[in-house]
């Protein structure tokens, strides 16, 4: 692991290779799991802010969802997550022509209808924060459903930190990703001398 600032980065974030391939996952992650996506506290405000705009991408069961609890809901460990339709997917994901799942709050923002792009969480994975008195694990976070994005990661090449450049600056700040790169050079010079 290396400290950078107040976090402390997995070596994994270097050593892995990753880049989604949603021709072959479907966007299974905003499906698949246990809970809905982690929030940070301001992003529920900025998700319920960015609900009149998106609401009419969102299927009648999301919506349905979201009238009756909400856009978030502390889940059986206590932390804050996007609600879920039916403990599966996000009451934010919508299908796109081809069936592929993706976020609604993602295509406003990209359609330039909304200025959140989308929660944090959500934009670094496979990246997973875990925050300790004091300092913020940066980890890697591996799950089947992502078995694909691995696999096209390896085929061209593409570090996880490479992969997740922008959400990473977005979090942490250009300075911060200089040092991380900085870092992940030194390793890769040091283990390629062994």
């Amino acid at each position: 692991m290396v400290e950078i600032g107040d976090t402390v980065v997995s070596f994994d974030l270097f050593e892995q290779r990753f880049c989604c391939d949603l021709s072959v996952c479907r966007g299974e992650c905003c499906i698949e799991g246990d809970s809905g996506a982690p929030l940070e506290e301001e992003e529920v405000a900025e998700l319920e802010k960015v609900l009149p705009t998106v609401w009419n991408d969102l299927s009648e069961e999301c919506r349905r969802v979201i009238e009756k609890q909400g856009v978030a809901y502390r889940d059986a460990d206590g932390d804050l997550v996007t609600s879920i339709v039916g403990d599966r997917e996000c009451v934010f994901s919508y299908k796109d022509a081809d069936g592929v799942c993706k976020c609604a709050v993602e295509k406003a923002y990209r359609e330039g209808r909304t200025g959140f792009y989308k929660p944090i969480s959500c934009h670094l994975y496979p990246v997973r924060l875990t925050k300790y008195e004091g300092f913020t694990a940066v980890n890697y976070h591996r799950w089947e459903v992502c078995a694909c994005a691995e696999k096209l990661g390896r085929k061209i090449g593409m570090p996880v930190y490479k992969f997740l450049k922008e959400p990473l600056i977005r979090r942490f700040g250009e300075a911060w990703y200089k040092e991380l790169e900085e870092a992940a050079e030194a390793y890769e010079a040091e283990f390629r001398s062994v």
